[in-house]
């Protein structure tokens, strides 16, 4: 397969990266075939593994570890802290989640004894904390690469201004910016376009996409006149999921026709889009079969004509999302009460 280097970082990655949210309770729940769907990947030329301390609360990384025991070196090896996560006690502290030092120093040390190893070779701050200075976050995020528990660090759904913000920050310490961001990205949410990935090329920020298929949009599989698969996450999270969006229905069916013209599957033109944008490193699949891992394999190798590119950008337009929620955070300020009430000072 292919290699692109990840931004600035030297390190070399596959334009396929292993997610692995559904590994474990929010998905998969048979350890094994989790673990042979990490190494599969592995196999097949997929060197990035992607996961978070929230996803199942640990059991994500522990599966994970266990998987590319023996093969760590194989592995560019990423995970995530800043969402809240249970004590030993299975109560949530308020302490336990953010920006914070205090709680980068302890999640750090948790993710690595769940993955059993002695490095993480990305660190990603999973969103913005406003509680927390953002010179806070990269001092101490800074002191870990120091001390060589972590090779990079970088962000995930980070907005433009607060990428700004926090390169601009590291720059005043005199200490490396993220080296990389993690947005939601696919046919369907391409706001990023506008601000976030010129903003990643400006100051050299390695770019890894989440969510390429619109959480199972972009499959085919939903209809407007057939309920979701029982095991699809339209039955499984139907809070995060917009099944009554007629725009994303309009749109799958006249992508359906230019995949069929290309002789592709939805599936392969939609990741065969995310890969084609140029400041895409890495667009993360998220099978939770061993099934799905080989049907999203298929699409390593698609190259998309500009025909197909200028048809689908007929579609959905750049540089604009069917479904704003689609972005995965939304700013503070645009909290009714705090634009009412003017918020916490």
């Amino acid at each position: 397969m292919e290699l692109r280097v990840l931004g600035r970082t030297g390190i070399q990655v596959a334009p396929l990266g292993l997610g692995t949210m559904v590994l474990g309770a929010w998905g998969n729940t048979d350890h094994d075939e989790c673990s042979r769907i990490v190494n599969r990947a592995l196999d097949a030329g997929l060197n990035f593994v992607d996961t978070a301390d929230v996803y199942a609360f640990g059991e994500s990384e522990e599966i994970v570890g266990k998987a590319i025991a023996g093969r760590r070196d194989e592995v560019v090896l990423a995970t995530k802290f800043h969402n809240g996560m249970p004590g030993p006690d299975g109560e949530f502290d308020p302490n336990r989640r953010g920006n914070s030092r205090r709680w980068i120093r302890r999640a750090v040390e948790d993710s690595l004894r769940r993955l059993d190893t002695d490095h993480i070779d990305l660190y990603q701050v999973h969103r913005p904390d406003p509680m927390t200075d953002v010179s806070e976050t990269i001092d101490a995020l800074t002191d870990l690469v120091r001390e060589g528990k972590l090779l990079a660090w970088g962000t995930s759904t980070f907005p433009a201004e607060e990428l700004v913000e926090t390169c601009w920050a590291a720059d005043r310490r005199g200490v490396a910016a993220p080296h990389t961001e993690q947005p939601p990205y696919s046919i369907f949410c391409r706001a990023i376009e506008r601000d976030v990935l010129p903003t990643c090329r400006r100051h050299g920020i390695g770019v890894i996409v989440w969510s390429p298929l619109s959480g199972g949009w972009l499959t085919g599989k939903y209809s407007r006149t057939t309920p979701p698969p029982s095991d699809s996450r339209a039955a499984t999270n139907p809070d995060h999921f917009d099944g009554d969006n007629d725009d994303k229905f309009d749109a799958v069916e006249r992508l359906g026709v230019i995949a069929d013209d290309a002789g592709l599957t939805l599936t392969q033109l939609a990741l065969g889009f995310t890969l084609a944008h140029p400041d895409v490193d890495v667009a993360l699949i998220g099978p939770r079969t061993e099934a799905q891992l080989d049907d999203l394999l298929t699409a390593r190798d698609v190259v998309l004509s500009d025909d197909v590119l200028d048809a689908i950008d007929e579609v959905v337009a750049p540089g604009t999302d069917l479904n704003p929620a689609d972005r995965g955070w939304t700013p503070p300020s645009l909290d009714r009460t705090f634009r009412r009430r003017g918020g916490a000072r």
